[in-house]
């Protein structure tokens, strides 16, 4: 499958989708932290190449509810402003021209101004500690089945997290491993799962 990675600087899922097979571009204004295949432009740049399936992962720092205390207190911050840029810019990617989509993003006003998430998973359904609301939109693609639920207890992630990784990147703003092996092994294998009932 053509897998376009949209929003991703990490190269993680990327990269996942390239192990099990896959021909995955990630695409960010920010360069790639890792080398691969890597489009650093605006992603409506690369939109109409022929996908398969896309999964996107745009900034929520405006849209998702831990930032909705700035929106009346700092006027100067132009919170309001920016929320509909991103509101819009989330839509943008909801109606590409792509067969399957995925869109992650947290909690927040995307289920109001659009609609509730299909699914809601947390990275320790993944072999992950930590509790962190993870939404997915979805198009044309099944739910994400749990791989390795690990008990509590579980560090809490948020909007104001802090916790970082090695390499100085915020460990919110980076997909959870185990995450990005479920979306590579139960989505792409969706055509074999077709051709083979």
């Amino acid at each position: 499958m053509r897998v376009l990675v949209g929003c991703e600087f990490s190269g993680v899922v990327r990269d996942t989708f390239i192990k099990a097979g896959h021909d995955a571009w990630s695409c960010d204004y920010l360069p790639s932290d890792k080398p691969g295949p890597h489009y650093q432009c605006d992603i409506r740049n690369v939109e109409k190449m022929d996908w398969d399936i896309g999964i996107f992962f745009p900034p929520c720092k405006y849209i998702c509810n831990g930032g909705n205390n700035w929106l009346n207190r700092r006027p100067d911050l132009k919170w309001r402003e920016n929320r509909d840029k991103a509101a819009n810019f989330f839509m943008r990617l909801v109606n590409f021209e792509i067969p399957r989509i995925a869109i992650e993003n947290p909690i927040g006003c995307m289920s109001t101004r659009y609609r509730k998430p299909d699914q809601i998973i947390r990275p320790f359904m993944f072999g992950h500690p930590y509790n962190k609301d993870v939404c997915l939109w979805l198009k044309n693609l099944p739910k994400l089945v749990p791989t390795n639920v690990i008990p509590g207890p579980y560090k809490h992630l948020d909007f104001w997290s802090t916790e970082r990784h090695k390499g100085g990147r915020d460990v919110k703003a980076i997909t959870f491993q185990g995450i990005a092996d479920a979306m590579a092994e139960q989505w792409g294998n969706l055509d074999k799962q077709e051709q083979h009932p």
